[in-house]
């Protein structure tokens, strides 16, 4: 006997065979699953208004399932997560291989398994070259017939309706202005759709917004001989990962930690380039691989046969995008391909503006190249108005290769070296050319490829001073070997000129860097001799002021104070306001050291007002440093503080210079007698000058040590213990916090990336508590703690609650073993 049925929206016993009146019957051999066609109606009607359902069952492509592993781009999910609440049409945009379509996959997967109803429909346009035939493209991929006369767009909207949809729309960049109209269209139609796109150029539609797609993370030099440090680089954690798949059982260690942060950064931390890489540690060591980069057009290719085409070798993703510029487009792109150390919109109208591309054209163009992720935006360098671009390194090698089939190598050289001897040219005429900095700062890689170029082509003259140029860069970037060895060849090669007294001036301070005092001295020495005969009072003042510092670094202090007023008496002469501040500066410091503080003083209130603020940081910095010790040995320790503060404040980032500021602070907590904080200063500049493996000058070292001396002595040896490891241990950040005034608290702060309210529910997830559980014991809304959750999974690179119990656990052992 056969099971009793019943209608499932009413719950009426349903017949075995047959059909009763006023009953469905059965159709095709399938049982009714409706006693009427009330209730058949009333079904469809329910399952219309549920979240995802609609009159049209969609069939189109769902996401693929991945078959290798998503590495890093944790930040960008966590950005993308946050946007897409409330942007409903959302553009991933970046170079080709920069890896948009695996961000959006993963993105929109995360959100299908995050619980939030949404389904999401991936279409792919590569194969579509005919915008015309886009609303059916579309809508064949997503399932979507043509019914009741509907068709296009008409037909996609009606399908879509009011379903709750995330739609993938990947690589939109050839189809830009239709795929533009199709969005436009569709999200006024149906109000719950939301689209994601992926193109390498912007849609340019109302209420779009851009999320730009980066290269993956880079490790830091410094690192590069930790394996552990160098994982933490998501480029170098993708290349481990896709080489032990074409290698079994490679692994980083600290063997070959460097070779692969190396290839990840001459790869700018592409991932489609990394990938292609890593497939060769199967057939190729390292090493091998390495030197091949400097062909990675021909290196990287053999990829995924089951991807796209233009993802197969890299080329063929680069000639994708250089096929849809137009000629002025091309023609700019490839002569960019000449300043490998990037441009500005200066730069590429010097070197580039000639024939089809007038200067006046320029910065349009550059903006289109951007807007087609074939330039970047260097980060940080927007100043002054003034933007940064440049050429990811295996787009610059297709440019290149172009450029040479185009026969304009030659000519495009030749503009860009004339470019960079001019700037090199206005900035010899400088008092204090080696100090200013000033534009070719930026241009060192610029300088090297120039130089590379020019060498043996017949122009000693424009090749001279380029590699005084680069030396001079060299120095300022705190590299004194590399710029004493650019200065050895041009001093071997012409003694006598003018460009050879700068040289040996410009010698003498790298010699000083490097604490050479004997070759310093020797070198200045010459300078001054050269100079003298020249009878340049600009050059002669230069010479003076590098024999000066030559006698500081030497200790002969009184010689020091001659030459500095000396320099100081002909720079008036030459009525420069700033050269003469800077140049009284220097006589001040000097003073300090024979122990005329107080003329030093005198001087510092002189030029101090046109140095702070209105000079680059550095020299703003190093004036606060001489005004604050001078109020130091003054015994003024409040303005020594508030100078020493100051000039800390001044220094942008972690560098050299801050540390002067810093142990400044540190000896004004020892002479107020708070010999904790000042041993703690002390601890953390050391460990800082250790890590930039860099020296104080002899007399400030000299009184560093003594007072650091001085307050150990003053300390409990439990006491002084916790004082400089406290100190060692002390991030950059909060240790300017804790010199700029912060308490004991702020320098044994817990050190996590997490908020306090982060940490709160990481610690309420330890704890076994659901996300309700915590919203109501934290007095929040489930969504806010679900919120909270992803940026603490963000931050921490975890996945599962389990594993942020964990990460909770030990951090409150770390915690307990510092206090105790």
């Amino acid at each position: 006997m056969s099971p009793t049925r019943a209608c499932e929206m009413c719950g009426t016993e349903l017949p075995g065979r047959g059909r009763r009146p006023g009953h469905e019957p059965e159709q095709g051999g399938r049982p009714a699953r409706y006693c009427s066609a009330a209730c058949r109606q009333r079904a469809f009607r329910r399952r219309a208004a549920q979240p995802g359902r609609g009159p049209t069952r969609l069939e189109g492509n769902r996401l693929p399932k991945a078959l290798d592993s998503f590495v890093g781009r944790r930040r960008e999910l966590s950005q993308l997560r946050t946007l897409v609440k409330s942007s409903r049409l959302l553009t991933l945009t970046g170079p080709g291989g920069v890896g948009k379509t695996r961000l959006a996959l993963e993105f929109a997967a995360g959100l299908r398994g995050g619980g939030d109803g949404r389904a999401a429909l991936l279409v792919e346009l590569d194969s579509l070259h005919e915008g015309a035939r886009l609303p059916q493209a579309v809508a064949a991929a997503l399932g979507i017939g043509e019914r009741a006369g509907r068709t296009g767009v008409d037909a996609l909207a009606h399908a879509l309706g009011d379903r709750s949809l995330l739609l993938i729309l990947d690589n939109c960049e050839h189809l830009a202005e239709p795929c533009a109209r199709l969005a436009a269209a569709l999200l006024s139609r149906c109000t719950r759709l939301r689209i994601l796109a992926t193109s390498r150029e912007v849609l340019r539609v109302p209420g779009e917004v851009v999320f730009r797609v980066g290269e993956l993370s880079l490790s830091p030099a410094a690192d590069e001989d930790d394996p552990a440090a160098v994982l933490q680089a998501d480029a170098v954690r993708l290349f481990v990962e896709r080489a032990a798949s074409s290698a079994p059982g490679f692994a980083l260690r600290s063997g070959n930690a460097r070779a692969v942060a190396e290839i990840c950064r001459r790869l700018d931390g592409m991932p489609l380039a990394i990938e292609l890489a890593a497939r060769r540690t199967g057939a190729l060591p390292l090493s091998d691989i390495l030197a091949g980069l400097d062909d990675q057009l021909s290196l990287l290719t053999d990829g995924s046969r089951t991807g796209p085409g233009r993802h197969r070798e890299l080329v063929a993703a680069i000639d994708w995008s250089h096929r849809l510029l137009d000629a002025q487009e091309q023609t700019l792109l490839r002569r960019l391909s000449v300043l490998a150390g990037g441009f500005d919109a200066a730069a590429a109208a010097a070197v580039c503006a000639t024939g089809s591309v007038q200067p006046g054209q320029v910065l349009r163009v550059l903006c289109a190249l951007e807007a087609k992720s074939l330039i970047v935006r260097l980060p940080g360098t927007k100043t002054e108005g003034t933007a940064r671009f440049r050429q990811l390194s295996a787009i610059r090698a297709y440019a290149l290769d172009r450029l040479t089939d185009s026969g304009e190598l030659h000519d495009t050289w030749q503009r860009a070296v004339g470019w960079l001897s001019g700037l090199a040219e206005a900035a010899a005429e400088k008092v204090f050319a080696d100090q200013m900095g000033g534009p070719l700062t930026e241009e060192r890689e610029n300088l090297a490829a120039a130089l590379a170029h020019t060498a043996g082509d017949g122009d000693a003259t424009s090749h001279a001073r380029l590699v005084l140029a680069l030396a001079r860069v060299c120095f300022q970037q705190e590299q004194p070997t590399a710029a004493r060895s650019l200065l050895s060849g041009l001093l071997a090669q012409d003694s006598s000129s003018g460009r050879s007294g700068a040289a040996l001036a410009l010698a003498a301070r790298a010699a000083c860097q490097q604490a050479d005092h004997e070759a310093a001295l020797r070198f200045a020495e010459q300078a001054v001799a050269v100079e003298r005969r020249r009878g340049s009072p600009a050059a002669l003042a230069g010479a003076l002021d590098a024999r000066a510092a030559a006698r500081l670094c030497g200790g002969q202090f009184s010689r020091a104070v001659d030459d500095f007023a000396e320099c100081l008496d002909i720079v008036t002469t030459l009525a420069d306001p700033r050269d003469t501040a800077w140049c009284r500066h220097h006589l001040a410091w000097a003073l300090l050291h024979v122990g005329k503080a107080a003329e030093g003083d005198a001087l510092m209130a002189s030029c101090l007002p046109q140095l702070r603020g209105r000079s680059p940081w550095c020299q703003s910095a190093a004036a606060l440093h001489t005004a604050g010790a001078i109020r130091l040995a003054l015994s003024d320790l409040d303005a020594a503080e508030g100078l020493f503060a100051e000039g800390l404040r001044a220094v942008p980032g972690e560098s050299f210079h801050a540390l002067y500021p810093l142990e400044g602070l540190a000896l004004v907590a020892a002479e107020r007698g708070d010999m904790k904080r000042s041993l703690r200063l002390f601890a953390a500049a050391a460990q800082a000058r250790r890590r930039m493996d860099t020296e104080p000058e002899t007399e400030w070292r000299r009184q560093v040590e003594e007072a650091s001396a001085r307050a150990a002595a003053a300390l409990t040896p439990a006491a002084r213990d916790t004082a400089v490891a406290g100190g060692r241990r002390m991030r950059w950040e909060r240790l300017l916090t804790y010199a700029l005034g912060g308490t004991d608290d702020a320098a044994q702060a817990d050190r996590s990336p997490l908020t306090e309210r982060e940490m709160s529910v990481a610690a309420l997830v330890a704890e076994g508590l659901t996300n309700r559980e915590i919203a109501a014991r934290l007095g929040l809304s489930a969504s806010t703690v679900s919120t909270h959750l992803d940026h603490v999974r963000d931050k921490l690179g975890l996945r599962s609650r389990t594993q942020i119990a964990l990460w909770m656990a030990t951090t409150r052992r770390r915690s307990a073993h510092e206090v105790s």
